[in-house]
């Protein structure tokens, strides 16, 4: 039977501390490089009605956010050890599938920050990504990590939030046309939102603030309203920052431009506002690349712990640091010997489509169990429905996917 906490003014803030911490480390993760080349590349396909799959990441975040943080917070425990206790092994799997999608989503992120110092200083991209990694390092490994990751994150997402307002402000943007197919599109690309839900909602991304804010400290049912408060917070950031791209990208493709195929989201820029505007994509690059560098490392190294004891978790803790420098140092050198992997961002993100469903599913069997959520905890009837209707329609969306590519049902 899980104990109840005791809320002071001291705790209190500090909860509040980090579930914002969780809502922007989460957002930020969600937006990064590959969401950039996703949308770009998308948008330039298939115009306004990319706004459905937009519309459609937005709804499926929600979901699935608030059902994970939730889970993971009631129970007081990481997801691999709520998998392992749904059924044995099951949590090396879960580790395993979003530990590796972290890792190639990192190259891009890494080689995406050192694209961004490419852009703005002349250095080379590769050893762009190489101080972008040491910055990443230095942040993930020193005294008071969290804190110092959350203030990173935070100022990076104001930057992102920046350069969006403005170049939004320098467009004529169809707003009338994308909220039209947002919600009556004339093609459904099935392929389009598997990639950009994978790609911005699935693997480490659905993990991350729900790791950071079981890190700060909340856990049992009476945090729930810190899970309430974080991942509504992050799920509001993100789908804002999604919308101001997709309309950024739209208004140029709208006005006749072509997307560059080597790197769409830059010539939205470029073309939005010459030299200038595309030194602004340098500059939001390096902040997409950092965040969720950060987000990818902190998650995906987390899901290497297994502790279910004070002890355990103290023997984690002090290899971690290890693990956060080895994590960066291979995702760097993989970037650095051969280069952007413009197109696995994107087919990352179409394969992590794929692991959503099935880490939703496994943390939804786990809700429902009380020798993981507790006795008296009783899962929403809305998320547990929602939640299936999520797994279901990604799992449907999933083998669409695979018929569209072998040339099958179109």
């Amino acid at each position: 039977m899980k104990e109840p906490q005791i809320e002071t003014p001291a705790k209190n803030k500090r909860l509040r501390s980090a579930a914002l911490g969780a809502a922007f480390l989460m957002a930020m993760a969600a937006v990064g490089p590959g969401f950039l080349t996703q949308t770009a590349t998308f948008t330039g396909q298939l115009g306004a009605n990319f706004g459905f799959a937009i519309l459609i990441c937005i709804i499926v975040d929600i979901v699935v956010q608030l059902n994970i943080w939730r889970i993971i917070i009631v129970s007081g425990k990481r997801a691999q050890v709520i998998a392992n206790e749904v059924f044995p092994g099951l949590g090396y799997v879960l580790s395993f599938l979003v530990a590796m999608g972290g890792l190639f989503f990192n190259i891009g992120n890494i080689g995406g920050a050192g694209l961004g110092l490419n852009v703005l200083f002349g250095i080379s991209p590769e050893n762009g990504a190489l101080i972008a990694a040491a910055i990443a390092i230095i942040v993930l490994i020193i005294k008071n990590a969290l804190k110092a990751m959350d203030i990173t994150v935070q100022i990076l997402a104001v930057i992102k939030i920046g350069i969006l307002l403005y170049i939004l402000s320098v467009m004529t943007v169809p707003y009338g046309t994308a909220a039209a197919h947002a919600f009556d599109p004339s093609n459904v690309n099935f392929y389009s939102i598997v990639t950009i839900v994978g790609g911005t909602v699935g693997g480490y991304i659905s993990f991350s603030g729900g790791h950071r804010l079981l890190e700060g400290g909340a856990k049992g049912p009476g945090a729930i309203k810190y899970v309430n408060e974080g991942a509504l917070t992050g799920i509001g950031i993100a789908s804002v920052i999604r919308v101001m791209l997709f309309l950024a990208g739209l208004a140029v493709v709208t006005a006749g431009y072509k997307l560059y195929p080597t790197n769409p989201a830059a010539s939205i820029f470029k073309y939005a506002a010459g030299n200038f505007g595309y030194k602004f994509f340098g500059l939001l690059l390096f902040a997409s690349g950092m965040s969720s560098t950060l987000g990818s490392t902190f998650t995906s190294t987390s899901f290497l712990d297994y502790a279910v004891s004070d002890r355990a978790g103290v023997m984690f803790k002090r290899y971690r640091s290890s693990f956060i420098i080895g994590f960066i140092i291979v995702s760097t050198a993989i970037f650095y010997f051969i280069g952007s992997p413009a197109k696995v961002l994107v087919v990352v993100g179409a394969l992590n489509g794929f692991v959503l469903p099935i880490a939703l599913a496994i943390l939804l069997l786990a809700s429902h169990r009380q020798p993981i959520m507790g006795v008296k905890y009783h899962h929403p009837a809305w998320l547990t429905w929602t939640g299936w209707i999520v797994v279901a329609f990604m799992a449907y969306a999933g083998f669409r996917t695979i018929l569209g590519l072998f040339g099958i049902g179109n």
